[in-house]
């Protein structure tokens, strides 16, 4: 079956959807997106997703082509034209098209901003593999713009870090700034010590997960110690296990840092604990 997409205000097979060649999006990344993850048919974290792109959208002096009820009808008209039991929804904003290429943002009054949204189906999305055998990654640079915390379309320099990470034969890579480790290419990054879960305290370092905030809402709940602060490379290599989070991978283990193996080099139990709870709790509040 021939899967249906959104593009401004219309349903439409992909093959006939289209646009433009002078869409900011395409010339300038001028641009912010959103995955929310479908679990049973239903929509995970929808809320914070929502609240995450209006965030962006105002930060970028962006208007929104649609309310976030109406956004929230059609990632369910989406589920529903495309049959998704399990998969992701990609949504895009762009500044639209003004008809020809020019740094200065167009008036928004005059040109409307682009609405794109798709369905990826991804069978099995809850039960992965990786969770049951974790994550290797290495550290690299992070040489990215200053304002991650607004979930933009500049992906160049995360892709090439994933292209990093597969060239050296492990899973992902981990961000490093003045020695201290930011976030994954595309996922917020922890590790566990003495029973207490490390993460990054949030800032325009980091982008501000809406699984994250789940997670660490559900680990406060289950009476786990919680510190947000920064941490090393050596100090990641040093404990007792680590995990990361996002939309699409929920909660995943990590074992290997740079080569060291964390722990027995298996997944550890606070990590495995999360991601149970994640899962069963998401599932009650989907959408």
């Amino acid at each position: 079956m021939p899967r249906t997409v959104y593009v401004n205000g219309s349903y439409l097979p992909e093959a006939e959807a289209t646009v433009s060649i002078f869409d900011r999006g395409f010339l300038m990344a001028d641009g912010v997106y959103e995955v929310t993850s479908v679990l049973g048919g239903k929509l995970i974290d929808f809320g914070g997703h929502a609240a995450r792109l209006e965030r962006s959208l105002t930060e970028l002096d962006m208007a929104s082509p649609v309310t976030m009820d109406a956004l929230l009808e059609i990632h369910r008209e989406l589920v529903r034209l495309n049959s998704i039991d399990e998969g992701l929804i990609y949504l895009q904003i762009t500044r639209g098209n003004p008809g020809d290429r020019d740094f200065a943002f167009p008036d928004p009054e005059k040109t409307p901003s682009t609405i794109v949204l798709f369905t990826q189906a991804k069978p099995g999305l809850a039960d992965n593999p990786t969770a049951r055998k974790g994550l290797k990654v290495i550290s690299i640079d992070d040489i990215r713009w200053g304002r991650r915390d607004i979930k933009t379309v500049q992906l160049l320099y995360p892709s090439m870090g994933k292209m990093m990470a597969k060239k050296a034969g492990v899973d992902d890579a981990w961000f490093v700034e003045e020695g201290e480790v930011t976030e994954g290419t595309s996922n917020n990054a922890y590790i566990v010590k003495g029973g207490k879960i490390i993460t990054r305290d949030l800032s325009s370092d980091i982008l501000h997960g809406i699984t994250r905030a789940a997670v660490l809402r559900f680990a406060r709940e289950a009476q786990m110690e919680v510190e947000e602060r920064s941490f090393t490379v050596a100090e990641a290599q040093g404990a007792d296990e680590a995990f990361i989070t996002s939309a699409s991978a929920f909660v995943l283990p990590v074992v290997e840092i740079d080569g060291v193996a964390l722990g027995n080099g298996v997944p550890g139990p606070v990590a495995t604990r999360l991601r149970e709870i994640y899962l069963d709790e998401s599932r009650k509040a989907a959408v």
